[in-house]
Parts: C-alpha cells; sequence; structure tokens
C-alpha cells in the first residue's frame, strides 16, 4: 500500500527447493556477496544513493495471481511477472545498474518459470550485488496484527529460498519495511536475531517524523528487548526521506505522469539543466535531515519497473549529468546503489548512535488520521489465520515425529508446505491487517483452505503411522458453530487430541451430538465424567446437544477417546434456564476452585471477579459498546475506514443497558448466556481448575440501516486507579508500556482521543493498580486501549459505510461469512507478583491449541503386528513450564528444525523462579528419533550461528560487549530470558521404539 504522498496506486500513495544444509556454507568457487561489491563512493561529496526498487503487494486491490499475471489492469495496473521480465533485462544491458527485489512470494514463482539460461544469468547479478534482495521474506509482513511465531515461519519460509537458491550471495543484510503501517519493537528483535545489519522503515507518525528531522534522529539504534543483553536485538534502524516513493518530479514509470529527461538543447522540451540544479538543490536540502555523508533517495514505487527501462533511461542520464557537474565545483556525487551498501557507508562513519527503546506504534500520517481502525478489520479473517497458524504448527510436528511415513502413507500424499506458504502469504500488510478488498480477503481465506487439505492427508498419515491404526479420521473445522458431521451422526466414534505444547493439557472437549446420554472412556479404557448440554437456539428451533468431557493429553502428543451412545434420551441434559429480571435481588455467581464471578441481578452483567486462591476481589462491569464512525466533520474530512479508525463522539454507545441471561450448572461446566441483542450475545463460562474467566462473544451482523457505521468494543470498567498506564504485548512476546495521551520519545499534539490511544493487542492486555493486575487474553490481533483509569477496551468487530482514502476505495461492509463472528476474551485477576505465570502459559495454550481429530473406531493395524497406542508424547518428559518448544519441523530427508524458546521475561518470576536461565538437554529430548549432529543457526536457520556476525554500531548508551558463541552443548541447552535458540538437527527416525511402554493395556 502506497505512501498518501504519491498517489501512484489509484488514490494512494512451487514449493522451495530442497534445502542441500552442507553446514550452510556457499557452494564451491562462489564468494558471499556482501558488502565489497558496493560501488565507490567519494568521501570528500555528499553522496546520493539511488535504490531502484518495486514495491510489490501480495495481494490488495487484487489477488496474488491477478497481481502476479496482469489480470484487471483496469482495477490497478500491475503484473509482477513482466516487472521481473523487465527488470532482469535492464540490469543486464547497463553494468551499473542495480536494483532491490523484496517479496519472495512472487520472485520464487517467477524464479521456478525461468529457463536455466536465465536462471544463470539471474545467479550472476546476484552474485555481482547488482540484484540485490532485502528482507527476502515470503512478503513484507504487518507488524500490528501478526503473531511473532508466523513472521519468524514467514522470514524462514523466504530466506530459505535465497539460500538454497542463491547460496550466500542471496542473503539479505537489510530489512526493508517501507509500508507497514507501524513498527512493534518484537520486529526490530526478530530481525536483529536473524542476523540483519539494518533496517528500513517507510511509514512513522507525522509528529514523530517532524521531531526527527529538527533533530538529524532519522538514522537511531534500536533497543528491541528488555530481557536479552545488548547488543543482541540493537539493531541500526533508518527512516526513509519519502517513505518509498521517488522525489517529486522525478518518477520516471509507466504508471507515473513526470516529464523524462530531455538532454537535447534544440528541443523545445528541453529539460535537463533545470532537473540537474533541482536534483542538486533536492540532495542539498534532504541532507541537512541526516547525519553522514551519504542520503538515500528510493526510485521507484507499488508495481513499477514493468518497462525498467523507461526508469534505468533516465536514471543513466540523471547520474551521468549530475556527476559532471562535479567539474563546476559541485559536492554531489550520484550513483546506483541497494539499501544494504548505503548502511555499509553509514556503518563506516563510526557515529554514535541514538537508542530508541519504545515502538512506533501508533501510526498517523496527519491530524485525525490515526491508522488504528486495521488492528482489528476483517476478524474473522484474522481469526482464521490464527486457527491456521495452530494447524500448520501441528502439521509440522506431525512430520518430523512421524518422519517420512507423514508424507508418503495409507492417505496419500501429505504436505504441509501449501499450508506453509499460505499462512505466510496471510502475513502480508494488507492480508492479517483486513485492509485489501473483499474478493481478495475472499482468496487469501481460499489459500488457506486449500493448503489445509494436504495438511490433513499428513495428518491422517502421521496418527496411523504413530498409534499404529489406520482410522478413518476426519477433521470438524465448524466447532465454533457446533457442527460436526461424525459427532452428531454416528452413534459410537472416537477423539484423538493431539497437543502441540511440551507440557500435559488438561482440555475441555466439547461436541455437537445426537439426542441421548452417552459413555466416554480415556485412552486406559476407564469412563469419565460427561455431560450433554442443550445449547439455547432461535425461538421455534430445536435445542442443539454438547457433549462435555476432560481430557488430559501428554506433552507433543495425543490421547485417544471412545465415545459410545447408550441411550436415544437423555433426561438430565443441561439446558440453560432463564434468569427472570429481578429487583434486589440475590447476585447470580458461577464458580470453581479458582475463580468466583458475580452478576448484576438487574442488569444481567458481570459485576465482580474473585481469585479465591489469592483472596482479591475486584468489582469488574463488563459489556458492549459501539462508537458512531466518523464520515468527516469540520477538524478534518477524515473518515472511519479499514486503516483508519474515527469515532464521531468521544462517548461510545451501549448495545444495551442490560442483558437476558440464562442459567446453566453442571458438574463440568458454569455458565452464564447474556444476551445483549438480536446481533450481540455472550457466554461466560468457567470449567473446573480454570484459572481464568472465558467470555465467549458472539457480534454480527452489524445493523447500518441508520446509516451509522459502527466500531464494536467489549469493555471493562474496574476502580483500579492507573494513572494513565496500560501494557500490551509485541506480536505476542515482550510486552510494553503504554501511557494515555502520550509519546515517550516526542510531545504529542493528542488531535483523536480514542483513536489516537489505540494500540495493536496480539494476545493481551493489561491494567494494574500496582497490587492487583486485571488481564485480558484474545483469540485474535485486536486493537484496544485504557481510556480511562480502571478501564480496558478491545474492538470486536467493525462495519463501515464509508472509504478512508488510502486506496482500497471500497467501505469495510463486512458481508457474507465475515458479518458474524465468534471469539474469546480470557479473563484474569491476579496480585502483580503472581500475574505473568498467569498470562504467559494461558497465552502458549491459546495459540498452540488441541487440535480434536475424529474417527468412527474400528481401524486396523498401520502394518500386521503394529502396537496400537491410545496414549502417545514426541517427548521423553516435559517442558520445564518457561520453555516454549516454538518450532518442531522437517528440513529435509533427514533433518529436522528445531526452535527452544524461553517465554519469561527478566522480573516475571511470579515467585517460581520462571525468569531464571533454564537448561535442557536436547540429545535426550525426543522419543520418535535420536540426533546424530547438531547445528545452531540464526533465527531463521540460514547461517550458522557460530560464524554469523553483523555490523557493529555505538549506542549513545555507552558501550555494548562483543558478543560471543559459547561451544555448542546438545545435553546442556541453556536458554536466557526471552532468548530463542535455532537448530538444525541430523536424525535418524526409529521403528516404533516409541510404543515400548506407551500400547493401551
Amino acid at each position: 500500500m502506497a505512501a498518501a504522498a504519491m498517489r501512484i496506486r489509484m488514490v494512494r500513495g512451487a514449493h522451495p527447493l530442497p534445502f542441500l544444509f552442507l553446514l550452510l556454507v556457499a557452494a564451491p568457487g562462489t564468494r558471499a556477496s556482501g558488502y565489497e561489491t558496493c560501488p565507490e563512493v567519494k568521501p570528500d561529496m555528499l553522496n546520493v544513493h539511488l535504490v531502484s526498487h518495486t514495491h510489490d503487494d501480495v495481494g490488495w486491490l487484487k489477488t496474488v495471481d491477478q497481481y502476479y499475471y496482469g489480470v484487471y489492469n483496469g482495477v490497478q495496473h500491475a503484473g509482477v511477472e513482466y516487472i521481473l521480465d523487465s527488470v532482469i533485462s535492464g540490469l543486464q544491458a547497463e553494468p551499473s545498474r542495480r536494483f532491490v527485489y523484496v517479496e519472495m512470494a512472487f520472485f520464487s514463482r517467477w524464479w521456478h518459470r525461468q529457463t536455466n539460461a536465465t536462471q544463470q544469468a539471474v545467479r550472476e547479478l546476484v552474485h555481482q550485488g547488482r540484484l540485490e534482495f532485502a528482507n527476502g521474506g515470503w512478503v513484507m509482513n504487518d507488524e500490528a496484527a501478526a503473531h511473532y511465531g508466523a513472521i519468524v515461519d514467514q522470514m524462514t519460509l523466504g530466506l530459505r529460498f535465497l539460500q538454497d537458491t542463491f547460496g550466500d550471495d542471496g542473503r539479505p543484510r537489510v530489512a526493508w519495511h517501507i509500508d507497514p503501517f507501524g513498527h512493534s519493537r518484537e520486529q526490530a528483535s526478530l530481525f536483529a536475531q536473524m542476523g540483519f545489519d539494518g533496517f528500513f522503515l517507510g511509514r512513522i507518525d507525522y509528529q514523530d517524523k517532524a521531531e526527527r528531522l529538527k533533530h538529524q534522529e532519522m538514522e537511531l539504534l534500536w533497543r528491541g528487548s528488555a530481557s536479552l543483553k545488548p547488543p543482541t536485538t540493537d539493531l541500526f534502524t533508518g527512516v526513509l526521506p519519502n517513505n518509498y516513493n521517488p522525489p517529486k518530479d522525478l518518477c520516471w514509470d509507466v504508471l507515473c505522469a513526470d516529464k523524462p529527461i530531455v538532454e537535447d538543447p534544440q528541443s523545445p522540451e528541453y529539460n535537463a539543466k533545470e532537473l540537474v540544479h533541482y536534483f542538486l538543490s533536492l540532495a542539498n536540502a534532504q541532507h541537512r535531515y541526516y547525519r553522514t555523508s551519504h542520503t538515500v533517495m528510493t526510485m521507484g514505487s507499488d508495481f513499477q519497473y514493468e518497462n525498467a527501462n523507461m526508469w534505468f533511461k533516465n536514471l543513466d542520464k540523471l547520474i551521468r549529468l549530475v556527476n559532471a557537474e562535479q567539474a563546476k565545483g559541485s559536492r554531489v556525487h550520484v550513483l546506483y546503489s541497494t539499501p544494504a551498501c548505503y548502511l555499509w557507508e553509514l556503518n563506516k562513519a563510526n557515529l554514535t548512535w541514538l537508542v530508541k527503546e519504545d515502538d512506533f506504534f501508533p501510526y498517523a500520517d496527519g491530524p485525525h488520521q490515526f491508522w488504528t481502525g486495521y488492528f482489528s478489520s476483517r476478524p474473522a479473517l484474522k481469526r482464521y489465520e490464527r486457527v491456521s497458524y495452530n494447524f500448520l504448527q501441528v502439521c509440522k510436528q506431525l512430520e518430523a515425529l512421524a518422519g517420512p511415513a507423514a508424507n508418503v502413507g495409507p492417505y496419500g500424499l501429505g504436505d504441509s508446505a501449501p499450508l506453509d506458504e499460505a499462512v505466510a502469504v496471510l502475513q502480508h500488510h494488507d492480508a492479517i491487517t483486513g485492509t485489501s478488498r473483499q474478493h481478495v480477503a475472499e482468496d487469501y481465506a481460499r489459500q488457506l483452505a486449500a493448503g489445509t487439505g494436504p495438511c490433513q492427508v499428513l495428518l491422517s498419515n502421521a496418527l496411523a503411522r504413530l498409534s499404529g491404526s489406520k482410522e478413518a479420521f476426519s477433521m470438524c473445522p465448524d466447532l465454533n458453530i457446533s457442527v460436526c458431521a461424525l459427532s452428531q451422526n454416528s452413534t459410537r466414534f472416537q477423539v484423538t487430541i493431539y497437543n502441540p505444547l511440551g507440557r500435559k493439557v488438561d482440555r475441555m472437549v466439547r461436541l455437537p451430538v445426537s439426542e441421548g446420554s452417552f459413555l466416554v472412556k480415556d485412552p486406559k479404557g476407564d469412563t469419565v465424567p460427561s455431560d450433554v448440554l442443550q445449547l439455547p437456539q432461535a425461538v421455534g428451533d430445536t435445542p442443539r446437544p454438547e457433549l462435555l468431557f476432560s481430557a488430559s493429553v501428554p506433552a507433543l502428543g495425543f490421547s485417544t477417546y471412545s465415545v459410545a451412545r447408550v441411550s436415544s434420551r437423555n433426561p438430565q441434559a443441561r439446558t440453560p434456564q432463564p434468569i427472570p429480571k429481578k429487583t434486589a435481588s440475590v447476585a447470580l455467581v458461577i464458580q470453581n476452585e479458582h475463580i468466583r464471578a458475580t452478576f448484576n441481578p438487574e442488569t444481567g452483567l458481570l459485576m465482580q471477579i474473585e481469585n479465591i486462591e489469592q483472596k482479591l476481589v475486584l468489582p469488574v462491569s463488563q459489556s458492549f459498546f459501539w462508537y458512531n464512525a466518523s464520515t468527516g466533520d469540520k477538524s478534518s474530512s477524515q473518515a472511519s475506514g479499514a486503516y483508519i479508525f474515527r469515532t464521531s463522539e468521544l462517548k461510545p454507545l451501549p448495545v444495551s443497558r442490560w442483558a437476558q441471561t440464562r442459567l446453566l450448572k453442571s458438574a463440568l461446566v458454569q455458565e452464564v448466556h447474556q444476551k445483549f441483542s438480536a446481533w450481540c450475545s455472550q457466554v461466560v463460562r468457567l470449567y473446573p481448575g480454570q484459572r481464568h474467566l472465558e467470555l465467549e462473544w458472539t457480534v454480527g451482523p452489524i445493523p447500518t440501516g441508520d446509516n451509522w457505521g459502527k466500531e464494536v468494543i467489549s469493555r471493562f470498567d474496574t476502580p483500579l486507579d492507573t494513572k494513565g498506564y496500560f501494557y500490551t504485548d509485541s506480536n505476542g512476546r515482550e510486552i510494553l508500556t503504554r501511557r494515555r495521551n502520550y509519546r515517550p520519545t516526542w510531545n504529542l499534539n493528542q488531535t483523536e482521543p480514542v483513536a489516537g490511544n489505540y494500540y495493536p493487542v496480539s494476545s493481551r492486555i493489561y491494567i494494574t493498580d500496582g497490587e492487583k493486575q486485571l488481564t485480558v487474553l484474545t483469540d485474535r490481533s485486536q486493537g484496544g486501549s485504557s481510556l480511562q483509569d480502571g478501564s480496558l477496551e478491545l474492538m470486536v468487530h467493525r462495519k463501515l459505510l464509508h472509504d478512508d482514502s488510502r486506496g482500497v476505495g471500497e467501505a469495510l461492509l463486512e458481508e457474507g461469512s465475515g458479518s458474524r463472528v465468534r471469539g474469546r476474551h480470557l479473563v484474569l485477576l491476579d496480585a502483580v507478583d503472581e500475574a505473568a505465570a498467569g498470562h504467559r502459559l494461558q497465552a502458549e495454550k491459546e495459540i498452540l491449541a488441541p487440535q480434536l481429530v475424529l474417527a468412527p473406531g474400528g481401524g486396523v493395524p498401520y502394518h500386521p503386528g503394529a502396537a496400537q497406542l491410545t496414549e502417545f508424547s514426541g517427548l521423553r518428559k516435559e517442558l520445564p513450564p518457561s520453555v516454549h518448544l516454538l518450532t518442531l519441523a522437517r528440513w529435509g530427508p533427514d533433518r529436522l528444525l528445531i526452535r527452544l524458546e524461553h517465554q519469561f521475561a527478566l522480573g516475571e518470576d511470579s515467585g517460581r523462579n520462571l525468569s531464571a536461565p533454564v537448561t535442557l538437554n536436547l540429545q535426550e529430548m525426543f522419543t520418535t528419533f535420536t540426533i546424530a549432529h547438531l547445528q545452531e543457526t540464526t533465527l531463521a536457520a540460514n547461517q550458522p550461528r557460530d560464524s554469523a556476525s553483523r555490523l557493529k554500531w555505538i549506542p549513545d548508551t555507552g558501550p555494548v560487549p562483543n558478543p560471543t558463541v559459547a561451544a555448542l552443548d546438545p545435553a546442556a541447552i541453556t536458554l536466557q530470558p526471552m532468548e530463542i535458540r535455532t537448530f538444525v538437527a541430523l536424525v535418524r527416525w526409529k521403528e516404533d521404539a516409541w510404543a515400548h511402554g506407551q500400547a493401551s493395556s
């Protein structure tokens, strides 16, 4: 999505090749294309680095395929395959030319369609440093709505393609996020851990940018973590001068209308002298805002260079004519360059750089123009992406645990790659953000659905291999709306629950069933308690029964439970009972051994939460409200839209001041069903043993018959004295402090008291008075804030009737399947020093939830004599609570990729020593394979850690130590707080060795 300043885009501005690991070195006879291939500069002059580039959105106004093939150019003229064809020809025509490319989703597709001769020519251009890859991820990911695990995966996918294809020549040195709408600190931390030397941004807040220009602070050192010791996550960061577009009047693309350079003085169109003088004044003016004798100009924009000759021919002229002025005393030298070569010169300047420790959220491109709506736009797609990421990790883990049998087995060819690529595409900054056109959002969902199929085959192959039994496995993707054909139509079936976490999980299983009573047995054949609940339906509809039972699933493993209907009638089925509205009646209460929730008998609203163990009581009122979306006013014509959040009033309106309530209590669950309106309802739920209150909300279709767009929030009001502070996660990892109407690095002129205080909430938000902490966990990315002390709100849905003039050209109507959304908020009340353990461990359970797989039962042995298991664990023993298995995936025929993460930050001990370093024996960790050789790599697995080095920078906070890498001992892998360590393991799979001692009796 282009910068608003340019308006170039209408209004606004095959699988990877097999990875031959070979200790991650380039093929013999090649040399690393690094900074030594950079062009010569003139130390005594101002050097202007021209960066020829194209910004190719992986979906926005058109689908990914429409952009690649150049379909529907009437919507937007863009064809990526022609851009790459043209650029390669242009580079071959003149040896001084250079170009930078970013999006591997497009480049890999183009690459696999080229002849051997073209591929060899491209390899040579990369080797010479003239075709440079920046960033190198599958996409240029969003930084607000994307979860860190998905960011790491999509970067790994793209960088692996480059490593496979070009060796170290193709490794990007520079991260390049020129279009995302705000920048997270965690993104900087991840990029630093991936080995990047620098990071260039396009968009920062207009007030922030003005201050940085004034103080020559457009380039800085960003400290990405408060837990990891510098310089581990220190990353040089530069803000580009013109977002990512060319300077005014210097755009020479078929999509632009600027005049080309005419050198013939006899021509009436002659303009060379004028343009040269204009360029010199521009370069000198820009130089005033930067600290070195180098400055950069981005020469390209959205989907440019389809006729690369136009750009290159004019740039050739510009370089020649401007440099000719040196003979007349000019001190400006202009050259074709790349982001890495520009960075290299900044590093050689040996300056001390300002350190930044906060982030770049929220982003505004002018007064009243806060890009905080996309934190919540298209909530159904945001949830579908999160569910797909969850399933992808399950798929990858089973592929690793079962080995080759997962890919070729009784159910066909299983493959995790299509879903890996689809989830990677969803991280694009116009995908997960919900800022594409409607038909493009539907195509993103189509890609996720298409990728799921081969993963389901893989899962079936793997489960059959690991359990020793071939069953007719089936998934139930519509459980969120209580639909599952197998469980509803069968009198007997089995439920296999796979747990992707490194610790045992107790999970309440809920399945829609037919009428009757049921017997549920655990993996050992013992009967487990179960209930049938009759879910309330619309008036006149038959109640829908759901079977409920508690399952226990071992670490990185599965448990199989059997279900049998024993009677077609069930007089004990529980139905939620209506609670009449009473005045001064006894309060309504649900509770378990840990939590007690009290509801106001007059309004039906939650009014108090009690943590019984910690003896904490907090009045909490929760309800739903909606902001009337702005359509523009006297202050600004800015309307609320897919990107922009802007309210017409500061105070939201209640959906209802009271709720119709029903109460359901059984031995296995207690629920209060609240109906606020025809389009807004909620179930407040407690299971035995649960340490949080679950709020399952259903919102939509949002009515707009009154011609008012609506932004719907769930708000929690408490008497906590929070002094203007609240806390949000950064991409699901570290926690950042937020303060109302405040920015840490400049004096804010607040023009939107609501939208200007919204921040991205990837997984959690909390408020505290220093003693008690109220935390809300989300099941998808949402926008959130605390707009008054003691209050906390999350935006759950939005429907808008106007476009926000950022190029999408379409109101966010969310018609069709995305109009009605169901989700969950998990509410935790803790003493401050206990809170981190609660929200850290529960958030891990949410992002990697157990996977349910159903089968009719009665399967046949996987092979004659195979032990049939009803319980299995891929780990010899559980991981400590502070350790998260972030990645377990195949990395070649006999190799696995393993990432282990310390999921607690410094100071989050919670009285259980959870922030202490932890040491693991990786050699003895897994049950289905042995590790023959282990190599540690950088975070994206494209460099050996012991030989990886980054450029060194001098922070203004004082000297930092040189990082050292200790010798690798697979039997003693130590993780520091918030550290992620990545390994490639050469493995040998065992032949059913894990079965010993685990077969069902």
